[in-house]
């Protein structure tokens, strides 16, 4: 399978990772969630050559995952801003930081810490059951064709269907 070809693929993760793959792109993403907007600042934060930060940043925009909104004329300068789908992306990214926290940073700890604004508590994200509300584990996942699968196509089930658990 070619890099270019992932956006088409029966597979929702290959479809994410067409947007989402590199590590310019979560990194910029990352930021977003800092609070960071302007290419200036983006570049300073990353060390990141500006035909590169372009690129990343007008395939987000492309993905309808930021918005670039003007904020100042002559000449027009942007801000980069998260979408209603850049943020659905935030599950995602703090899922990232909590494996970082727990299994990449060093003896002193994670390098940051994520405190919910409405107790004041810190937190570490954790994965619950949409339904039942009950925390999940791999092991208690099955996956089963949806509406969407092309069976035979679909690498969910290439080897026939696999409802099994994760092992």
């Amino acid at each position: 399978m070619r890099w270019d070809e992932l956006g088409e693929q029966d597979c929702s993760l290959a479809r994410a990772v067409s947007v989402l793959g590199d590590r310019w792109a979560l990194l910029i993403l990352r930021d977003c969630f800092l609070r960071v907007r302007r290419f200036e600042d983006f570049q300073s934060r990353l060390g990141i050559g500006r035909a590169i930060l372009a690129e990343r940043l007008q395939k987000l925009v492309d993905a309808f995952v930021l918005t670039k909104v003007a904020y100042r004329q002559n000449p027009t300068r942007y801000e980069y801003r998260l979408t209603p789908k850049g943020l659905d992306l935030h599950p995602v990214i703090m899922a990232m930081v909590h494996w970082g926290d727990a299994h990449m940073a060093d003896r002193k700890g994670a390098p940051a810490l994520h405190v919910h604004r409405s107790c004041g508590c810190e937190f570490h994200p954790v994965m619950t059951c949409s339904e039942c509300r009950e925390p999940l584990e791999p092991r208690q996942v099955e996956v089963r064709p949806g509406p969407g699968a092309k069976v035979g196509r679909s690498p969910y089930f290439l080897a026939g269907t696999n409802t099994r658990p994760a092992t």
